[in-house]
């Protein structure tokens, strides 16, 4: 259970890595049913797709050691779950995005309850 849990969260983590390195190459072009931007959004945007990246590395960090990692496992999943609360937010704000944005909302807000679930499962509810 402890071997399988810590692949799911390594793998988690490269697939952060790869959208954030599509984001950095690509731009907007990454983004499906995106408009062209002006310099200044293609900026922040491949600025925070580098924070990703960074986020998808603590994923894969943390896997290699979950027994003494859980409180930044945490703080990870967290910060995933409000990423789906913030997509809710811009719904709200400006309107219905891309059906792909609207499952990885759901996703967002889903894979890290299950992931927090089988980790305290996995380690006798210790944190």
């Amino acid at each position: 259970m402890v071997a399988a849990l810590r692949f799911v969260i390594a793998l988690f983590g490269v697939v952060c890595m790869a959208i954030a390195l599509t984001h950095i190459a690509f731009g907007p072009a990454a983004i499906p049913g995106a408009l062209p931007i002006n310099p200044t959004m293609d900026s922040e945007g491949r600025f925070f797709a580098t924070l990703f990246l960074g986020f998808g590395g603590g994923l894969v960090w943390t896997s290699r050691d979950l027994e003494r990692r859980g409180a930044v496992l945490a703080g990870l999943l967290i910060t995933f779950y409000l990423g789906g609360i913030a997509r809710i937010i811009s719904w709200l704000a400006v309107g219905r995005p891309d059906k792909l944005f609207i499952y990885l909302c759901a996703v967002e807000l889903i894979l890290p309850l299950l992931l927090w679930l089988w980790y305290r499962r996995a380690f006798g509810a210790v944190d």
